[in-house]
């Protein structure tokens, strides 16, 4: 990209914006909504056990999405009442990195949420797990993260701190909730391919005990918004190499489905005591 092709580039945190303004539109003009959640491939069942819609619409009637690419994607926003006065936005899909449309558009839905008044972003994903002692359907507390895409949603010098990108308090309110819940450290692969035995090998010499093709660009465009950050993932498949058997992308939907009712329970809980 040129240098005048940067200079007339959209502005993400202007197209932000005008989302927030068609969503308020589109929500009735409810009140600014207070917590944002995306769900990760097969996560849909769990947006219902937060409630009953006020508000559902497709994705793309918001300015600047585009249609989900993946399966197990709704592509459907949802506007929900919380117990008292608050409201939840709740996305049902993502872009991914490797749609190859950009970091600004993996961002779009963070930045669209912070535009209409969200102070807490839920993050929610799919991953496969390293710890032998994971099994499929487990959810796990994201404590820390490792960007291996290569990009990221700053423009300039917006120097964001991540010393605590996934906030403390948030994890010990869901380990107060239920206690048996674990945190590992997520790393962010591009995609679209599944990690090689190899890679696995190498994510575990650096510390991370989860992998996926998605969160960790959010993460930090969420940061920079001021937002603080609740990541959970869903272990659905042991990491490559680990498992004996190849892995397989309808079978990580299926755990993922298996496991997002009970998902959608717990995050119920947690978004009462926000």
């Amino acid at each position: 990209m040129n240098a005048h092709q940067e200079d007339s580039a959209p502005d993400p945190f202007q197209a932000a914006r005008r989302a927030a303004d068609a969503l308020r539109r589109l929500a009735g003009d409810a009140a600014a909504h207070d917590v944002a959640l995306v769900l990760g491939s097969g996560w849909a069942p769990a947006a219902d056990a937060l409630g009953a819609p006020d508000h559902e619409f497709p994705v793309t009637d918001l300015p600047g999405f585009s249609a989900p690419a993946v399966a197990g994607h709704a592509g459907k926003v949802r506007s929900i009442a919380l117990p008292g006065g608050r409201r939840a936005l709740a996305f049902l899909g993502r872009t991914h990195y490797y749609e190859e449309r950009g970091a600004d558009a993996v961002a779009h839905a963070v930045r669209t949420a912070a535009a209409a008044g969200c102070k807490t972003i839920v993050l929610t994903n799919s991953s496969g797990g390293l710890q032998p002692h994971y099994r499929v359907g487990q959810p796990v507390l994201i404590s820390d993260h490792i960007n291996l895409t290569g990009a990221s949603p700053l423009h300039g010098p917006a120097f964001v701190d991540l010393t605590d990108v996934y906030t403390p308090r948030l994890r010990e309110l869901c380990k107060q909730i239920d206690p048996s819940l674990e945190e590992g450290v997520y790393v962010q692969f591009r995609g679209p391919q599944y990690e090689t035995p190899a890679e696995i090998g190498m994510v575990r010499a650096m510390g991370g005990d989860l992998v996926g093709m998605s969160t960790a660009l959010e993460a930090i465009a969420a940061r920079e918004a001021g937002a603080e950050v609740l990541g959970i993932s869903l272990v659905t498949n042991a990491a490559a190499g680990m498992s004996g058997h190849p892995l397989d992308h309808e079978e990580v939907l299926a755990a993922g489905r298996d496991g997002a009712r009970a998902m959608g329970e717990l995050l119920a809980r947690v978004l009462e005591r926000l």
